[in-house]
């Protein structure tokens, strides 16, 4: 019994020293970790404190005159855990526990309160035994303890370096699907390949523009509308993908899972190309109801989720949440950081990729006050009470007298006491402002400053302002993007 308790210490002991170390490894991913269990500001010192507990515990197991203290600390620790891994999969979360830090992390569930049960029983045999019975001492003299405690240590090292090791595999997995994916797009020719309607991965269309209109087949050959997924008052997660597509087989594990874990509060619509039967072949039946198919990749088109896989979040008002996550692991993490959020309000986005300016969504239009050009003084007033396009334009630029002569045309159908107002910042010439011809204010800024503050930073570019003079978009780029804010797509 003597010896059966001993193992048990420096089990313990072993799992407690490496889950600290992997800790320690990785103090951001650990503190990220605590803020998901709930510490909120406190995160910061539960990450560096946590696993010097785990240190302490771990140690302690070592000598019998310390253990069965240890033994008690050790089911504490796990019952804490256990309770915070149960909190998770109750909220649906599927970000990693981080239990083993740097070593090894899992998304919480079933396995990882079993794994904690199990390490429990060997603390509950060492507490059941009492303090003067805690089995044989790791050794019987000073010489012999040393050599047991080395031993010890060099069992946790080699499990750390096999922790490493599998980092590094794990590493290299991904590497080699990047490859498959430049070879996807190459034909494995190794040659440059024009594709000239895919653009740049980073290519999006702003945050809060309304996500376009659709009619395409399900794969019983029904008409689905985007008005139809409407009626669903979820968040939608549009995942676009192909049976021709080697980096999307790389997902298919998953769509089970983010449909457990998401799917009451997350609605998984996935676009493919191709007939019924190549999909149903690639994908399983395990998506077949929730996948639409396009005929000639027009839906992803006019939102540029023109590489496979892409994902795009739409919020329940119908509205762009998400810049486009291009790839396995881009995808991944929209999803985990969706699974981090239980917000599903209208005015939740996720600000993922790349941005050259910080979002202003949600902030206010400061003061002004300018006169335009046909003599009127406006002011922030202006913006309240109904929702506003507001743009900035320069007249010396040939992309912004397009957007202009749009605009023309485009006020024609909004009535004066429509929903939505316009307000036109330039920069250039009263004559060439006038010569535009557009009917809404123009006012005339030389020095940007109003333009800047609202997130204009080229031109043509524009936001929404609602009816409390809060810009509620990102800042869209180019006549495309900016009647995008509106629903219009294919502006001519």
């Amino acid at each position: 019994m003597d010896i059966l308790l001993l193992i048990f210490r420096l089990l313990l002991f072993a799992v407690f020293v490496i889950a600290a170390a992997g800790k320690v490894l990785d103090l951001q991913g650990t503190r990220k970790a605590m803020e998901e269990f709930g510490f909120g500001k406190a995160s910061g010192p539960a990450a560096v404190a946590i696993p010097f507990i785990e240190f302490l515990v771990g140690f302690g197991l070592l000598f019998t005159a310390t253990s069965w203290f240890a033994a008690f600390g050790c089911l504490l620790l796990l019952a804490g855990f256990s309770a915070g891994i149960a909190r998770q999969i109750w909220r649906g979360s599927t970000a990693d526990c981080h239990c083993f830090g740097k070593i090894h992390s899992e998304p919480p569930g079933a396995k990882s309160l079993l794994r904690n049960a199990i390490i429990a029983i060997p603390a509950i045999v060492l507490i059941y035994s009492g303090p003067q019975m805690q089995g044989a001492e790791s050794g019987s003299d000073a010489v012999t303890k040393t050599y047991a405690i080395l031993i010890a240590f060099l069992a946790v090292g080699l499990v750390i370096v096999s922790g490493y090791l599998k980092i590094f595999s794990e590493k290299i997995k991904i590497l080699t699907r990047r490859v498959e994916f430049l070879e996807s797009v190459s034909g494995g020719s190794g040659a440059a390949v024009e594709r000239e309607d895919s653009g740049n991965p980073s290519d999006a269309l702003p945050i809060g523009a309304e996500f376009p209109d659709f009619e395409l087949s399900d794969t019983r050959g029904r008409i689905v509308t985007f008005e139809y997924l409407l009626t669903d008052f979820r968040p939608k997660l549009f995942v676009f993908i192909s049976p021709a597509c080697e980096p999307c087989k790389a997902l298919i594990p998953y769509f089970g899972e983010w449909r457990k874990h998401l799917g009451e509060r997350i609605r998984f619509v996935y676009v493919s190309t191709g007939n019924r039967e190549a999909n149903l072949e690639r994908f399983a039946e395990d998506i077949a109801g929730e996948m639409l198919l396009q005929n000639d990749r027009e839906l992803s088109r006019l939102v540029y989720a023109k590489w496979t896989p892409t994902a795009l979040l739409v919020n329940a008002e119908g509205k762009i949440a998400s810049h486009p996550a291009v790839g396995e692991m881009a995808i991944r993490d929209l999803v985990d950081r969706l699974s981090e959020n239980n917000s599903a309000g209208p005015d939740f986005y996720v600000s993922n990729g790349s941005h050259p300016v910080r979002i202003k969504i949600g902030q206010k239009v400061p003061d002004f006050r300018l006169e335009a050009i046909d003599g009127q003084v406006i002011d922030r007033n202006y913006l309240l009470g109904r929702k506003n396009l507001v743009l900035f334009l320069s007249t010396t630029c040939s992309h912004c007298i397009t957007v202009a002569d749009q605009l023309r045309r485009i006020e024609k159908n909004f009535a004066e006491n429509s929903e939505i107002g316009f307000l036109v910042f330039i920069d250039g010439e009263r004559e060439a402002a006038m010569s535009l011809g557009l009917k809404s204010p123009v006012l005339l800024e030389k020095d940007y400053a109003t333009a800047i503050t609202i997130g204009m930073f080229g031109a043509p570019s524009a936001v929404i302002v609602n009816e409390d003079g809060v810009v509620v978009t990102e800042t869209a780029v180019g006549g495309p993007a900016i009647w995008s804010l509106l629903g219009l797509y294919n502006v001519k």
